[in-house]
């Protein structure tokens, strides 16, 4: 399937959807509203809102700390994850010995957290940050564990009856075979950092995407609530594409998988 097609076909996803929601909240159905406005918004109202926000430039100021926030969390919880996942799979008797410590705390509710880090931290930026690291650390810590444990034995075999040391099998065999698993979990990390961010600013901030969203819910402001996910999700998925170009550069070596044909 070529890029245009199936950028066409996600497209088209996008606009059957957001034309059902505006059919089912504006077209009465036997006379009544399968979804009433009051509760669900119209894609019409939603998309005034977001429009009055990028006019106005209220929203810059919000999508700048927001992204901060959600950046520095990407990038320390994935540094942090990286190291230890590495640390952990080059070290058995370290990983077994803190292994159920790590599944508690991954065990842990996330939300429950960001109280204790704004009474820790107070109610900045830093308290946003450390929430955001908690759900980034975790994903990218057990795929680069699970990236490195998974070197072919054929492969770490050969590299070191060719006279490897141990610097050139972690440049040349352990962290090829990691960043495949590492890309993978950061695709996923750019969203988790970015809910991160935007819970805690919804606890307990006066500024972000997730203290608009707290403020329009507060004030039963369904079209102002719908507007701040959607930019949120517009978000992220800028983030993510920029994921995706560094992946592209980092694994030019990696063989396209083959298209299977029917």
């Amino acid at each position: 399937m070529s890029r245009v097609t199936l950028l066409s076909l996600q497209v088209l996803v996008a606009v059957v959807a957001i034309a059902a929601w505006h059919v089912l909240t504006t077209v009465p159905i036997l006379g009544v509203t399968v979804l009433p406005p009051f509760f669900f918004s119209t894609p019409a109202d939603v998309f005034g809102r977001v429009v009055q926000w990028f006019v106005e430039g209220s929203i810059w100021r919000h999508l700048w700390i927001t992204l901060v926030e959600a950046m520095l969390a990407f990038v320390i919880g994935s540094v942090a994850g990286v190291l230890i996942g590495f640390w952990f799979a080059r070290q058995p008797l370290i990983a077994a010995v803190f292994d159920p410590y790590v599944k508690m705390m991954n065990a842990l509710p996330r939300v429950v957290l960001a109280p204790i880090f704004a009474l820790w931290l107070g109610l900045g930026i830093w308290s946003k940050v450390a929430l955001g690291v908690t759900l980034v650390f975790f994903i990218v810590f057990f795929n680069v564990y699970q990236g490195v444990k998974e070197v072919s034995p054929t492969v770490l075999a050969n590299a070191r009856m060719l006279g490897m040391n141990e610097r050139q099998l972690m440049r040349h065999v352990y962290w090829p075979s990691a960043l495949s698993w590492m890309f993978s979990s950061l695709h996923t990390s750019v969203g988790f950092a970015v809910v991160g961010a935007v819970v805690g600013e919804y606890l307990g901030s006066a500024a972000g995407l997730g203290y608009i969203i707290q403020q329009a819910e507060g004030v039963f402001d369904v079209a102002g609530v719908f507007a701040g996910m959607f930019v949120l999700a517009a978000f992220v998925i800028l983030i993510d594409a920029v994921v995706s170009l560094v992946e592209k550069r980092l694994l030019v070596w990696r063989p396209v998988a083959a298209e299977t044909r029917t």
